[in-house]
C-alpha cells in the first residue's frame, strides 16, 4: 500500500469514527415571532385578521421568521422552535417551515410569547418586535396591550416585552442573540443585551407611521444578522433580574387595578397600579398570563 492511499484511508477511518460537531453540540434557536415591528407594518390594517392587509403581512411575517432560520443555519445553528407570538398566536403560515421546525402556537400558555424555550437552547432570536409603551417614538409602541396598560415596570424599571421575554429567556441561562423591528425597539433591547445583534427594518415616523424598506430588504438584513448572531455566541451574555421579581401593571382605567387588588398577593399601589411579586420571572409571566388573559366566560 503506497503512503499516498495509507493517509487517504486514515482520513475515511477517522472521519467516520469523529462524529460532527453538530451532532456532538446541537446549536439550538429559540425564536419568538411578533407582528408590529415587520417592515411594513405600521396600523391595525396590517396586525388584525379583519385589515385589509392583513394576510399579505402573515406572509412577510412569515418570511422574516424563515430568514431568521436560514442565516442561522448558515452560521452552525442546526435546530428551531419558532413561537407565534402576535396576537391571536395563530398568524405564521406554518406549512412555510422546514419539517424540522418546532412551532408553538395558540394561547393560553405559561411562558407567553417564550413558550417553549428551556436551558438547552444557544440563543434567543426576537424577530419583528416593537418598543415599549412607555416610549413616544416607537411605531405600535406598548407592552403586552396597547388598551390595557401604561406601563409594565420589572423591579421598577419600565419594561417592553424584549426585556420581560429577555429575562424568561436568561431564567433558563439562554442569551438574546439578536432582535428585529424599528431602530426604537432595538435600541431599547440592547440596552439590556448590548452585544446582540439588531435588525433594523424600519424607522419610526409615529405611532402609526415609519420609513419602512421593501419585505426583501428587511429579510435580507435579518438573515445576516442571524449568521452573524450564531457566529458570536460566544460574546452572548443572558440577561437576568434580581429575584424576588417586582411586577408593577399601571392600567389605563381604574376598575381593572382595584379588582385585580382583591387578589390575595397582590397590592394596589395608587389609582392604577398594582403590584405583584414573584418568586422567578416564570412566576411573573404565569401572572400576567393571568392579568391579560383570564375572563369569567372563559369556554370551554
Amino acid at each position: 500500500m503506497t503512503s499516498h492511499l495509507l493517509k487517504a484511508l486514515c482520513v475515511v477511518l477517522l472521519t467516520a469514527a469523529t462524529p460532527s460537531l453538530h451532532a456532538q453540540r446541537p446549536v439550538k434557536v429559540f425564536i419568538s415571532v411578533d407582528m408590529e415591528g415587520i417592515g411594513g407594518v405600521v396600523t391595525a390594517e396590517q396586525l388584525s385578521p379583519a385589515g385589509f392587509e392583513y394576510a399579505r403581512f402573515r406572509e412577510y411575517m412569515t418570511a422574516e421568521a424563515m430568514a431568521a432560520i436560514d442565516g442561522a443555519r448558515a452560521g452552525g445553528a442546526t435546530q428551531f422552535v419558532v413561537a407565534d407570538s402576535h396576537g391571536n398566536e395563530q398568524n405564521l403560515l406554518i406549512d412555510r417551515f422546514p419539517a424540522d421546525v418546532t412551532i408553538i402556537r395558540g394561547s393560553p400558555r405559561p411562558l407567553g410569547m417564550m413558550e417553549g424555550i428551556d436551558s438547552s437552547f444557544a440563543a434567543a432570536f426576537f424577530i419583528g418586535y416593537h418598543a415599549a409603551t412607555t416610549n413616544g417614538r416607537g411605531v405600535r409602541a406598548h407592552t403586552i396591550s396597547s388598551a390595557t396598560f401604561a406601563a409594565v415596570r420589572i423591579n421598577g424599571k419600565s419594561s417592553a416585552e424584549s426585556g420581560l421575554n429577555a429575562a424568561i429567556a436568561g431564567y433558563f441561562g439562554v442569551p438574546v442573540a439578536l432582535i428585529s423591528g424599528d431602530a426604537d425597539a432595538v435600541a431599547e433591547l440592547r440596552d439590556l443585551a448590548p452585544a446582540a445583534e439588531g435588525a433594523v427594518v424600519k424607522r419610526a415616523i409615529s405611532f402609526h407611521a415609519a420609513a419602512t424598506m421593501p419585505p426583501e430588504a428587511s429579510q435580507a438584513i435579518i438573515r445576516l444578522a442571524a449568521r452573524t448572531a450564531i457566529t458570536r455566541l460566544n460574546e452572548m451574555k443572558p440577561y437576568t433580574v434580581r429575584a424576588p421579581v417586582q411586577l408593577d401593571l399601571t392600567y389605563k382605567n381604574y376598575t381593572p387595578a382595584e379588582m385585580m387588588a382583591y387578589m390575595p398577593g397582590v397590592e394596589r399601589v395608587d389609582a392604577h397600579t398594582i403590584r405583584y411579586t414573584g418568586r422567578t420571572i416564570v412566576d411573573v409571566s404565569r401572572f400576567m398570563g393571568f392579568a391579560t388573559g383570564y375572563r369569567s366566560d372563559l369556554t370551554p
